[in-house]
């Protein structure tokens, strides 16, 4: 932790800044979302499909505007676009603690998504440009603290939820209040660099920028490759929990394991990120350390294919060891994973962008990943279903396994290619 600490300080203020933002950011938002169902269908009384209606409307205002985020943030600075998705995601997480009409929850829905599509390519773009060299090494404890709001998030949601889920609203709202306060305050603007045409030195369309992206064949590939890692991840909230409850029940037992589960996979981060970012940046090619994470990310899921050839006690210890320790070793195996493969992954993306437009890169790559996850957690809700029909219990953790391995493939077979390369930035334009 002294070693972490150290380097920390070893950066820029405004690093230092973005870091503490992105564990603010993610403590007020995971200490009120996962409560938020319970309220709507609970304390609001609604039925179940508006209740997935208003949780699917922020998914969407936030994954499908992904793009427009990252675009406004490279042409207007990635200061105002932070501010303005805090302030936004202020004003609709005091809503949902306020309004009970429906249309009143949509919009406050809305609103939130669209802030996180606005602040999270911006914070990445300019975290990015500020890191400079030593990218990888800031993407590393950017994770960190972003595992470590995840972790803590929750605890305190709980805690405030037991009283009133509407203060739980109001304190997570002050929460980005205050950090849309600190941020005009303390955070230094910073533009994007080489937005213009460099023949002409005006301003690109957004369309012209649009369909020059969408031309950079290597950056689509690789992130149609990375889909994996991120459908492989989410299992920690969909397959893994679904497996405890599964065999541990619904009780005392399979509530605290599913705890132990999102501890461990946290904890993991917060106390082995920068050591395995290190170990492998010494060791390994960034398509190597890529293709790596993802191969571990697939063999997290070998303790629970195996366990399927055991036979299934009726209760006892043997019963809640199966229930608990195949899922938390699966955990611990996609957060090594990830480990291995985020602080490349992001610098990955600055450098197939040429170090141009990069905040456009990072909102298209997360709207590619966010509809990739999609489609993966129906395919792997179906093959839950289909496994539970058909006496098949191997089938889905079988295809998770097979998934990461073929994402593995790729991204070595991109990294072998020279498909993972730097791209060659275009000329500044002369100044005379």
């Amino acid at each position: 932790m002294k070693a972490m600490l150290t380097q920390i300080r070893s950066y820029e203020r405004s690093v230092q800044l973005l870091l503490v933002n992105q564990f603010t950011i993610n403590l007020g938002f995971y200490m009120l979302m996962p409560y938020l169902a319970a309220h709507l269908s609970g304390t609001l009384g609604l039925a179940g499909w508006l209740v997935g209606l208003v949780l699917g409307v922020r998914n969407f205002s936030q994954q499908g505007m992904f793009l427009v985020g990252g675009t406004l943030a490279d042409r207007l600075g990635y200061k105002p676009l932070i501010v303005a998705g805090c302030v936004l995601r202020t004003v609709g997480f005091a809503a949902l603690g306020l309004v009970d009409s429906v249309p009143g929850l949509l919009a406050a829905s809305a609103a939130t998504g669209f802030a996180g599509a606005l602040f999270n390519p911006a914070v990445r773009a300019y975290l990015a440009a500020d890191a400079g060299e030593r990218r990888v090494e800031a993407f590393a404890l950017f994770n960190v603290f972003y595992q470590a709001g995840i972790l803590l998030g929750p605890l305190v949601g709980m805690l405030l939820t037991g009283f009133d889920f509407r203060i739980t609203c109001l304190v997570s709202a002050a929460i980005f209040a205050l950090l849309s306060v600190v941020q005009i305050r303390s955070l230094p603007a910073r533009r994007a660099d080489r937005t213009k045409d460099t023949e002409t030195g005006e301003k690109k369309s957004v369309l012209t920028q649009w369909r020059g992206i969408l031309r950079n064949r290597a950056f689509l590939l690789f992130a149609t490759a990375m889909i994996g890692s991120y459908v492989l991840t989410f299992q920690v909230y969909l397959a893994l929990p679904l497996e405890v409850r599964r065999l541990g029940g619904d009780g005392e037992f399979g509530t605290a394991a599913v705890a132990l589960l999102f501890a461990a996979s946290g904890l993991a981060t917060i106390f082995g990120q920068t050591r395995v970012t290190a170990w492998c940046k010494a060791r390994l090619e960034p398509g190597q350390a890529l293709a790596w994470g993802l191969l571990s990310m697939g063999l997290a899921f070998v303790p629970l294919l195996a366990v399927t050839a055991l036979p299934v006690p009726d209760e006892g210890i043997g019963r809640r060891l199966l229930a608990a320790v195949p899922p938390i070793l699966a955990a611990l195996l996609l957060a090594l994973g990830t480990m291995i493969a985020y602080p490349f992954e992001m610098d990955t993306i600055v450098r197939l962008s040429g170090d141009r437009l990069v905040a456009t890169h990072y909102g298209l790559y997360n709207t590619i990943c966010g509809i990739g996850i999609t489609l993966g957690n129906l395919a792997t809700g179906a093959a839950l279903d289909t496994a539970r029909a058909a006496g098949m219990s191997a089938l889905p953790w079988l295809a998770l396994l097979v998934l990461g391995m073929a994402c593995a493939g790729s991204l070595y077979g991109l990294h072998r290619g020279g498909r993972l390369a730097p791209v060659a930035a275009d000329p500044e334009p002369a100044v005379v």
